[in-house]
């Protein structure tokens, strides 16, 4: 459960997309990973705003053991690790040509990692719920404002002088 927990925890993702926009030597490729690191930087915005805002505590029979916490991670709405897995799953789902087998995979990750939120005791399932939606529209804002070499060409400009 704690494996699953970190997999779906903001700062592996965030440093794991930094380290492979360093090492891509394709423009399609960073273009890719720029836009995910451009979707988790909002994910974790976003998470964080309406959890200042709704300032829902987490159950009672949480235990507060998790993996690296910031100051609003002490609220429980909405789930994070579920926003995550939702706007991961799809922006995979969408940028990655994969097999049935792994797409499968990729789903059944993100549905395991909001149940284990739940049976963790870390949220409630009101808190996945919700965190799946913000996760699979906040895909949607993404795709919208695609950034590409066309449309912020200042991005990819500093980025290649690195």
């Amino acid at each position: 459960m704690k494996l699953l927990e970190i997999s779906g925890h903001g700062i592996p993702w965030l440093l794991g997309t930094l380290y492979c926009l360093s090492r891509s030597d394709s423009c399609a490729g960073r273009e890719v990973l720029m836009n995910l690191l451009f979707s988790l930087l909002l994910d974790l915005l976003l998470v964080a705003l309406i959890k200042g805002l709704v300032r829902r505590r987490r159950p009672a029979h949480n235990q507060m053991d998790m993996f690296f916490t910031l100051s609003v991670d002490k609220y429980s709405f909405p789930s994070g690790h579920a926003t995550r897995a939702a706007l991961v799953s799809r922006f995979i789902l969408n940028h990655l040509v994969l097999a049935i087998p792994l797409r499968v995979l990729v789903v059944l990750w993100a549905f395991i990692l909001g149940l284990s939120r739940v049976m963790l005791g870390r949220h409630n399932v009101t808190d996945v719920a919700f965190g799946f939606f913000l996760g699979y529209m906040q895909y949607s804002i993404v795709d919208y404002c695609w950034l590409s070499p066309h449309n912020a060409p200042v991005l990819f400009v500093l980025w290649n002088q690195q």
